[in-house]
């Protein structure tokens, strides 16, 4: 592959380079390629190690105006996903949107000020909703018999076990285990079983939202020589989910922020009163000059409109930056009021 130019970036001009050493960053022309990619000259077999993505913690429902510009939003959608990895797009199976999501407020504001701005296309913007998770807390046990008869084959899946949760450090998000003794369960229908499981905790009963750091542990079942299927069993373990999750006490999670503040020492107090009404936790404070240097553990859904809130506290003169930090569980009250929540919106469907 010949690259043609080599180029220089300062603000918006650009000027021409005939080489390039290690260290520098330049624009080249031409190639066809995303974030993460590493070019040799064919000789040097070596890639760079991958970076560290994290998950999206903020949602957003976009769509185009007009129905004619499609083909240029769907144009921008895929080349922002290709320059930047923490931005995804996927599409919500209930309403069919167009979902957008990013690492917060701004992040995802820029890319739909691009579509309009770079693509010339309009689109109109949902709230925005914050990606929270459930977890269980406490082993619960499963049996459940899936049985249907209505002429022909029927069907017929019995699965036994228990559902637990994972260790926070282990790092992943669902194990499934089969612990079966003999042949109870013919082996080919393990994968459905497998399957079941992972569909069922895609949506958790709290508020629909994904189940994390969940172990499934088959134990037993049963099988029906005829009606035993794939299907079957798939059926039963979504089922023996369901019919467990209440009882092992599941919690939900939501992302919580590390949020750095620098502010006049004379504004400290205002932000920090204001940072203790968002429930924020401060984990440091530091002086650099006449300014306070704060560190701060923020739950996401309490840093809407933060940008112009921390405007008016300090005349303009504070700033701050905002990193995701972990999903942590929230308080019994918040958790009772998203659930609330949830049942009216899923009651109004």
């Amino acid at each position: 592959m010949q690259i043609s130019r080599l180029g220089r970036m300062h603000s918006n001009e650009l000027q021409d380079i005939q080489e390039a050493h290690a260290g520098e960053i330049i624009a080249v022309f031409g190639v066809e390629c995303a974030s993460g990619d590493t070019f040799t000259d064919g000789s040097v077999k070596y890639t760079m190690t991958s970076m560290n993505v994290p998950e999206p913690v903020m949602s957003l429902a976009v769509q185009p105006v007009s129905k004619d510009s499609g083909g240029q939003f769907s144009k921008a959608l895929n080349r922002f996903q290709r320059e930047d990895p923490t931005f995804r797009v996927g599409l919500d199976p209930e309403s069919g949107q167009t979902i957008i999501s990013g690492m917060g407020e701004l992040h995802l504001d820029i890319y739909v000020e691009r579509i309009r701005r770079e693509y010339k296309v309009d689109a109109t913007v949902g709230k925005p909703r914050v990606n929270f998770r459930e977890t269980v807390t406490q082993r619960a046990d499963f049996d459940y018999l899936h049985k249907k008869q209505s002429g022909g084959q029927g069907q017929y899946g019995r699965v036994i076990g228990y559902i637990e949760p994972l260790p926070t450090e282990s790092g992943t998000k669902f194990e499934f285990e089969n612990m079966l003794v003999g042949q109870a369960v013919p082996s080919n229908f393990i994968p459905a079983i497998e399957k079941g499981f992972k569909e069922a905790a895609n949506s958790g009963a709290l508020i629909g939202h994904p189940v994390e750091n969940l172990r499934v542990v088959l134990t037993d079942g049963a099988a029906h020589a005829v009606d035993s299927s794939e299907l079957a069993f798939k059926m039963a373990s979504i089922y023996a989910f369901r019919q467990c999750y209440a009882a092992s006490r599941p919690v939900i999670l939501e992302p919580v922020m590390l949020v750095e503040l620098k502010v006049p020492t004379e504004f400290q107090g205002a932000v920090a009163g204001d940072l203790n009404k968002r429930k924020g936790l401060i984990v440091g404070n530091d002086q650099d000059g006449d300014d306070s240097v704060l560190t701060a553990q923020v739950p996401l859904n309490n840093m809407f409109g933060y940008s112009t809130a921390l405007r008016s506290m300090t005349q303009g003169k504070g700033e701050f930056t905002m990193e995701y930090k972990q999903h942590s569980p929230v308080s019994h009250d918040v958790q009772t009021q998203l659930i609330n929540t949830y049942k009216g919106t899923q009651a109004a469907e």
